[in-house]
C-alpha cells in the first residue's frame, strides 16, 4: 500500500461506495440516522440506527437505489466548514453520531464530502463521479454497538464490497459463498468438536472429538519442539498485580484483562504467558554457554474481548497459546531466527500451507535505543536473508518492543490468514533485569523472542476446519475408521472386527444401528469418516470387508489386515487430501 491509502483506486472506489450506501438507505428510510462508513479490507459498511430491521429483501432495495445513484452521475466534492457551522447542520437533520464525531475532531475546521444532494463528515478520498462505480454488492447486515462499546445503542451495520472490474467481484463472490460453505461454526457443529453456551461467552466447550484434534496438534508440537531442544514449562493462570504492574499490561492493556480479589489481593487471569516466563528466566544465573535456552509453554490465556467481536473459534476469550521464549545473546541472534524460521516452516508444510512473510520495523513511539533497533532488526533481516526468503517490509509496523516476522497462511479457498509470529522483545528483559554472564565474567543483557507457530490452538483449528471443510488428514481425523452393519445378525462379527482395529491403534467407531445402509453411508461422509467398513453376509463368510474412503469412492472388498497396515502407514506419514 502507498504510504496515503486514501488514494489508492480499490480505497477511493469502496470510500465512495460507503457514501453512495449511506445515500440511498436514506432515500428509502427517511429518519435514519447515520454514523460512520469506513473502508474495511473486504470492501466497506455504514452503521445506522434505523426504526426499520434491515432484511435481506432491504438489501436488493437499497442496491437498486445506489445503481440508480450511480447512473445520476453525481459529482464528489470536498469543502470545508467551522465546527459551528457543522453543528448546525447537524443539529437541524438531528444527527446525534456525527455530532458526537464533531466533539471529537481536533481543531476548528471539519471537512465534508458531498455528492448530489449527499454530505456526509469525510476527510476524503474519493472517486470524481458516481459513474466510475462499475462492480459493487451489498454483502449482509449486523449488529454492532456505536463506538464498539455495549453500553451504547445497537445499531445495524449493512457491510458492501467494491472492486475496479466485474471478473474481481464475481471472484470474490464466488470465494464468499465457498467460505460460508466451510465455516467452522457450522462444520464444528455438525462433527462435533466444539460448542458455545451464554454461560460462558467466548469460551469454547470442547468435545470429545474436538479435544482429541486439539491434542493431537499438541502432540504434533512437542515431536517437534523435542527435536529442536526445546524445554517445556506451565505457568499459573492466575498471578498477583505486583506482576503484571512490573511487565506493563497493568498501564497498558488492564482494559483487556480479568480480575479477581481474594484476601485483600488483586489477581489477574494471564492474558499472556511472557510475564511468568519472565520469572522462571530470573529464578538462577545463566552463562552465555547455556544460551539460546528455548522454554516453550502451551498456557491457557484469557482476554476480555467485547462480545460484539466474539467470532467462533477465531475470537475467543479464553485460548491455549503455542507460546515459545528463546533466551539468546546478540552473537547467536540471527542462528537463533534462522532455527525458529525453519521451524515454522516445518509445521506449516505438514499442513500443506502456502504462505508469505512480512518483517515489520522501528514504529514511531518505541522502546530502546536506536543501536538496539538497529542489531534486532538486522538480525531478523539477515536471518531471511540467509534463507533466501521473499518478504515484504512493513515500515514502522513492529512492535512497540520490537522488530517482527510474520507468517500470513493462504487456505485452500485463498484466503490470507496472519497466524505465526517471531517477536524480538527489548521491554521485558529490560522490566525484570534478565541478564547473562558473558564470556568477560559481566552481566550482559539477555535478548529474548517471543515465538509462537499456531498462535491460539483454538483459532488455527478453526483454520483448518475451514482449510479442509472438515475432511481432515488421516493423522489429524478424531476418527480413523467406522465399521457399520448391514444386518443385526452382522453385529458380533462387527465387535470383533472393532476390537481388532483399536488393538492395531486406530480410532474406531460403530453404526450398528437398525438403519438402511445407504444412511448410514450418507451420515459417514456428513461427519467426514475416512474409511467406511461395511459388513453383510459375504463380509461375514469371507471374513473380509467393503470399505468405502470419504468422498464416495468406493475400495471394493479387501482383507481387513491388509486396511490396517495401509491406514496406518498413510497416519505415519502424515498424508494430506
Amino acid at each position: 500500500m502507498s504510504d496515503d491509502k486514501n488514494y489508492e483506486p480499490l480505497y477511493r472506489l469502496r470510500h465512495s461506495a460507503s457514501h453512495i450506501l449511506a445515500q440511498a438507505v436514506l432515500d428509502l428510510f427517511p429518519g435514519t440516522k447515520l454514523a460512520i462508513g469506513p473502508v474495511i479490507d473486504e470492501g466497506f459498511y455504514y452503521d445506522f440506527d434505523s426504526k426499520t430491521a434491515f432484511q435481506d429483501e432491504d438489501l436488493s432495495k437499497i442496491e437498486s437505489r445506489m445503481r440508480e445513484i450511480i447512473l445520476e452521475g453525481q459529482e464528489f466534492k470536498s469543502w470545508s466548514a467551522s465546527k459551528e457551522e457543522a453543528r448546525k447542520i447537524y443539529q437541524e437533520r438531528q444527527e446525534p453520531y456525527k455530532l458526537e464525531i464533531i466533539d471529537g475532531i481536533p481543531g476548528d475546521v471539519v471537512n465534508f464530502v458531498q455528492n448530489g444532494p449527499f454530505t456526509d463528515l469525510c476527510g476524503g478520498g474519493h472517486v470524481s463521479n458516481t459513474n466510475e462505480i462499475k462492480a459493487f454488492k451489498l454483502l449482509s447486515v449486523a449488529g454492532a454497538y456505536w463506538r464498539g462499546n455495549e453500553k451504547n445503542p445497537m445499531l445495524q451495520r449493512i457491510y458492501g464490497t467494491a472492486f475496479l472490474t466485474s471478473k474481481e467481484l464475481d471472484a470474490f463472490i464466488l470465494q464468499r459463498e465457498e467460505a460460508q460453505k466451510r465455516d467452522h461454526r457450522r462444520i464444528g457443529k455438525q462433527l462435533g468438536l466444539f460448542s458455545f453456551h451464554d454461560e460462558g461467552s467466548g469460551l469454547p466447550f470442547w468435545k470429545p472429538k474436538g479435544l482429541l484434534l486439539k491434542n493431537l496438534l499438541i502432540a504434533f508440537m512437542r515431536e517437534k519442539l523435542s527435536a529442536y531442544g526445546y524445554t517445556e514449562v506451565e505457568t499459573p493462570t492466575i498471578l498477583r498485580d505486583k506482576l503484571w504492574r512490573t511487565s506493563g499490561h497493568w498501564d497498558n492493556y488492564r482494559e483487556n484483562m480479568f480480575f479477581l480479589e481474594r484476601e485483600e489481593e488483586i489477581y489477574a487471569l494471564k492474558p499472556m504467558n511472557c510475564p511468568g516466563g519472565m520469572l522462571m528466566f530470573q529464578e538462577e544465573k545463566h552463562s552465555y554457554r547455556e544460551l539460546p535456552l528455548k522454554v516453550a509453554e502451551f498456557g491457557k490465556v484469557h482476554r476480555y474481548e467485547r462480545s460484539g467481536v466474539l467470532s467462533g473459534l477465531f475470537r475467543v476469550r479464553g485460548f491455549t497459546q503455542d507460546d515459545a521464549h528463546i533466551f539468546t545473546t546478540p552473537e547467536k541472534l540471527q542462528e537463533s531466527v534462522v532455527e525458529t524460521i525453519r521451524f515454522t516452516d516445518e509445521v506449516y508444510k505438514a499442513f500443506d500451507f502456502v504462505y508469505h512473510v512480512e518483517l515489520s520495523t522501528r514504529p514511531a513511539k518505541s522502546l530502546g535505543t536506536d543501536d538496539q533497533w538497529k542489531i534486532a532488526t538486522e538480525g531478523l533481516r539477515n536471518a531471511l536473508d540467509e534463507l533466501k526468503m521473499s518478504y515484504k517490509i512493513n515500515e514502522g509496523d513492529g512492535a512497540f518492543y520490537g522488530p517482527k516476522i510474520d507468517f500470513h497462511l493462504k487456505d485452500a479457498i485463498g484466503r490470507t490468514l496472519q497466524c505465526g509470529t517471531i517477536q524480538l522483545d527489548m521491554n521485558l528483559p529490560e522490566r525484570f533485569d534478565l541478564n547473562y554472564v558473558g564470556a568477560d565474567g559481566k552481566d550482559h543483557r539477555v535478548i529474548m523472542l517471543h515465538r509462537a507457530i499456531f498462535g491460539s490452538l483454538e483459532r488455527f483449528i478453526g483454520i483448518l476446519i475451514e482449510h479442509y471443510a472438515g475432511a481432515f488428514p488421516l493423522w489429524l481425523s478424531p476418527v480413523h475408521v467406522r465399521v457399520a452393519t448391514i444386518a443385526e445378525r452382522h453385529i458380533p462379527f462387527a465387535e470383533k472386527l472393532i476390537e481388532t482395529l483399536k488393538h492395531a491403534g486406530l480410532r474406531v467407531d460403530q453404526d450398528l444401528k437398525t438403519e438402511k445402509i445407504g444412511h448410514k453411508v450418507r451420515e459417514a461422509e456428513l461427519e467426514k469418516v475416512p474409511y467406511l467398513f461395511v459388513i453383510g453376509d459375504k463380509e461375514m463368510e469371507t471374513g473380509r470387508v467393503a470399505v468405502r474412503m470419504r468422498g464416495r469412492k468406493d475400495l471394493g472388498v479387501q482383507d481387513p489386515d491388509t486396511m490396517i497396515q495401509r491406514i496406518k502407514q498413510e497416519i505415519a506419514q502424515r498424508i494430506n487430501p
